[in-house]
Formats: structure tokens, C-alpha cells, sequence
């Protein structure tokens, strides 16, 4: 398949030659935990690196090596990885940027177990993070960047309140000060925003959500750029020599970088931690994430001009304080959005309601098309109270800074008829207000 093709053929055919498995249509589900070497020289090629091949599925999967090639197409990266669960690849990608200890920089308003893990497990590892107010003032975030910083640490577009962060800036800023930037796209997916083409050098996903799209899978992906020079100084994991890596040929054990070049970050990453620490992905997971792949544009189109709808109609009710959705018009980041997002932010959003928490659980309560369901990026419309469910981990000092509170709604939506969806929101409304 040729290089040049558009996003919407590559999400469909990216990654996979029929001729290789039986010429096949779909691609196959390799239901097998280990694979034939053919013979001891073979085997031993395979595993020097000199020849292509399977031999265990915790270190490779054809059906999943399938999935990383087409995401890393649809990316512009060198390559991806694929793992277990979206926690899995934002802990992947920390450990391989910061292994041996250092300090990453990051925003604190992000999803609630990433901010558990930066908080109370990753200074038990030797990784400290910084967190700033603002991660779109320059200043800012340059004064928060030491000589120990391994990385700058972002959602693209944060959870729950759908703020949108300057890659582009963040990125030059990151790169100026010699360390690379990560970016959790996990919300927007390629399809509305590819990080790479503004400068991000790793990208994490819980391909969970939207990528995958129908809530029957859990996954994640790691995506490399293949730009960044992992030959610093910050970075001696990358310069080290890998006993792993020895061969007869080459008569000493050879770095990641000597090996791998502009791909040592993933090859690391694929070799130490995912090989060791087993979060592998399997191959029925991704088959169901490659099925999920082939409409994604179709779904996220529907899903945000859902979602925009949902938010006007919310923005304009009477027990609704504030909306969170920096798609709206006149949304004081409408220009950043116009920007950077042509096609939209994404089908999550949130809003508080007056009144008290007992008014939150009579509405969710009271919803019947929606689903009271702690997930985003489903075809089906969900509903849930960050404060109490998906988010409960944060530490109340952080509650004020991150617009978290009981009053908080977030909504994921999916592919029901609009209309229907604010019917059942007006539906709950009246019961939640009904003395």
C-alpha cells in the first residue's frame, strides 16, 4: 500500500498484506502463545535480530504487531507499541523516559489515576513530577524545568474538563531545554488531532476509548516519533551497552542507540519493560481494536457534532452552572481550538448543576439511555460523577485547582439519535428538581 494514502484508507488496510497470511480479508486472530523457530539457526537469527519473525507472543504477536504498524502509519510515527490497559502505556512511557530516577514536569488537572500514579507511586520509583497551574504559560513551564527533567507531560485535551493544551508551544519549549514531550492523546485519538505533526515526541493512548470505540476491549498504545536524540546525557539507559544486544558479528554488546539509531526509545521500551514486565496485549484484543480502527472517522464525526449539540443545550438550562466543552463557541480557547482542531475536540464534556450532591445521584439515577458507566469513547452515551468514581483518587487539596467537585458531571457521547439523548437529559432534570 502506498505511503501517500489519506487517513481513511490507511485505518482500514494500514499494516497488512493479505499475501503474507493466507490472503485473508480480515486480518487473522494468532490465538497462540508461542511460535515454530524452523530451525536452531533460524531460531537463533530471529532472536539476534537478523531475520523477521515470531517466536513467543509476550514479546511479539503477528495479529498485534498488525495493530502497532497501522497506528504507527496513521500517527506519522516510526513505530508503536501496543500494551495492555491506557495505565499500562502512560506507565511505560515514564519509566523508559526516567528510568533510574529524574523529574518530569506535567499539568495537574489530568485523568485521576494518572495523577495517583505521578503522586504516590512514581516518587517510590525515583520519578518526582512538577506540576504546573498553567501548562500553556511559557514562563511558566520554562522555570519548572530543571537540569534533572527527563519530560514534559500533557493531555492533549484533559479530563474532565476538556481544557486544550498548546502542543506546538509546550513542544518548542520542551525541546529548547533538550527533553522530549509526551503527549496523552487518548480523548481526540489521530483522527482529530495527530500530536507528532506539533512536535510531540512519544505518544500514550488508552486505546480503551475512542480508538477502539465500542467498550469491549482494554488496551493502550505507545507511540514513537522516531525524532528525538536519546544520546543526551539526561539519557544514558539509551547509551549503555545492553547485554541483550550482543551478537558474535558485532563482537561486543552493543547500546540501544548503536543498535536501533532514531528507534532506540521504542526498541527499549519493547525489549526491557514490556518484555519484563509482561503488560503485553493480546491478539483477540487487538483484532477487536483493528475492527474498531476502520470507523473511527465515522463515529468520532457523529460523536462530536453530538456532543456539541448536547453542550449548547446544557450551556443554556436553568440548574446548570457551568459547562466544560471547549468546543462551544466563545469559549475563551476558541482560538487554540479553531487551531488545532478543525474537526472538533471530542464527544466528552462536563458540567455542574446546582443544588446538592443528592441532585447529582437523582439525576444520573434517573437517566435511561444514558449508562452509568466509568469509561469515555463508547458508542453508547455514558454518564458519571467524577468527584465519586473516576477521579476519586485525586487528593482534595487537589479538588479546587482541578475544577473537581460533587456537582460534577461528566458525559461521554456516543451514536444514539441526538435527540433522544437530550430528551433523556430533560427527563432527569425534571426528576432531579422535582421536590
Amino acid at each position: 500500500m502506498s505511503e501517500n494514502n489519506s487517513f481513511d484508507t490507511v485505518r482500514i488496510h494500514g499494516g497488512y498484506d493479505p499475501e503474507e497470511h493466507q490472503y485473508a480479508s480480515n486480518v487473522p486472530i494468532y490465538l497462540s502463545a508461542a511460535f515454530s523457530m524452523g530451525s536452531a539457526q533460524r531460531g537463533r537469527d530471529i532472536a539476534e535480530g537478523r531475520e523477521p519473525g515470531f517466536t513467543y507472543s509476550r514479546v511479539a504477536n503477528p495479529t498485534v504487531s498488525i495493530l502497532e504498524r497501522r497506528i504507527a502509519q496513521l500517527e506519522g510515527a516510526v513505530s508503536a507499541v501496543a500494551v495492555a490497559s491506557g495505565m499500562a502505556a502512560i506507565s511505560n512511557a515514564v519509566l523508559t523516559v526516567a528510568e533510574g530516577g529524574g523529574r518530569i514536569v506535567a499539568h495537574h488537572d489530568i485523568y485521576g489515576a494518572s495523577l495517583d500514579e505521578f503522586i504516590s507511586l512514581a516518587p517510590k520509583l525515583g520519578i518526582t513530577f512538577d506540576f504546573v497551574e498553567d501548562i500553556n504559560d511559557p514562563e511558566e513551564l520554562a522555570s519548572a524545568i530543571g537540569p534533572d527533567t527527563k519530560a514534559v507531560y500533557v493531555e492533549s485535551i484533559t479530563n474532565p474538563l476538556t481544557k486544550v493544551t498548546d502542543v506546538d508551544q509546550v513542544a518548542a519549549i520542551a525541546h529548547e531545554a533538550g527533553i522530549p514531550l509526551i503527549v496523552d492523546n487518548t480523548f481526540p485519538t489521530p483522527y482529530l488531532f495527530r500530536p507528532i505533526e506539533h512536535g510531540a515526541d512519544i505518544v500514550v493512548y488508552s486505546s480503551t476509548k475512542a480508538i477502539n470505540g465500542h467498550g469491549n476491549v482494554i488496551s493502550g498504545l505507545i507511540v514513537d516519533a522516531g525524532r528525538f536524540d536519546w544520546s543526551s546525557e539526561r539519557f544514558p539507559q539509551f547509551s549503555e551497552p545492553e547485554f541483550t544486544l550482543y551478537t558474535e558479528e558485532v563482537g561486543h554488546s552493543r547500546s540501544f542507540i548503536e543498535a536501533f539509531g532514531n528507534e532506540a526509545f521504542h526498541q527499549r521500551l519493547r525489549c526491557k519493560f514490556l518484555r519484563l514486565l509482561g503488560a503485553v496485549l493480546g491478539p483477540q484484543q487487538a483484532y477487536l481494536e483493528l475492527l474498531g480502527l476502520e470507523t473511527i472517522s465515522e463515529r468520532l464525526d457523529k460523536e462530536v457534532s453530538s456532543a456539541r449539540r448536547i453542550a449548547s443545550f446544557l450551556a443554556g438550562h436553568d440548574h446548570v452552572t457551568k459547562v466544560n466543552y471547549s468546543g462551544l463557541p466563545g469559549d475563551p480557547q476558541a482560538g487554540l481550538v479553531e487551531r488545532l482542531y478543525p474537526k472538533g475536540i471530542g464527544s466528552i464534556l462536563s458540567f455542574e448543576i446546582e443544588g446538592s450532591e443528592e441532585r447529582v445521584n437523582r439525576l444520573i439515577d434517573a437517566t435511561r439511555v444514558f449508562s452509568y458507566i466509568p469509561n469515555v469513547g463508547d458508542v453508547r452515551s455514558l454518564i458519571v460523577n467524577p468527584a465519586r468514581t473516576t477521579h476519586r483518587e485525586i487528593p482534595f487539596e487537589f479538588w479546587e485547582r482541578n475544577g473537581l467537585n460533587v456537582n460534577l458531571i461528566r458525559l461521554s457521547i456516543g451514536l444514539e439519535d441526538p435527540d433522544d439523548l437530550i430528551r433523556d437529559l430533560e427527563q432527569s432534570f425534571e426528576q432531579a428538581y422535582r421536590d
